[in-house]
């Protein structure tokens, strides 16, 4: 009896079943991308303080705490995970200037 690394789906009777499937296919896309944008906004500013551009820095961080925000308040990440996220980044902008 080979066994596959993945173990295979038992498919949903339920008519309520399939829609949650159904949705939860919708939803798994959707908190994907936006947890995906939520690494780009964070990569960006980095990359601005590890060029040493406080301007541009200062800039892209604004940007990115609307999308960290946002994330938080649909529920993909803790309100205090966001909080950590843009206090450290904040941090890093400010040690610029020393």
């Amino acid at each position: 009896m080979a066994t596959s690394s993945k173990a295979k789906k038992k498919t949903v009777r339920l008519a309520s079943g399939r829609k949650r499937v159904r949705q939860d296919v919708k939803i798994n896309a959707a908190n994907s991308s936006l947890r995906s944008k939520f690494r780009t906004a964070i990569k960006a500013v980095l990359k601005a303080v590890q060029a040493g551009d406080k301007a541009k820095a200062s800039e892209t961080f604004k940007s990115a705490q609307r999308v960290i925000d946002s994330i938080a308040d649909k529920g993909i990440f803790h309100k205090n995970k966001a909080a950590r996220h843009k206090s450290r980044l904040s941090a890093r902008i400010k040690a610029i200037a020393a």
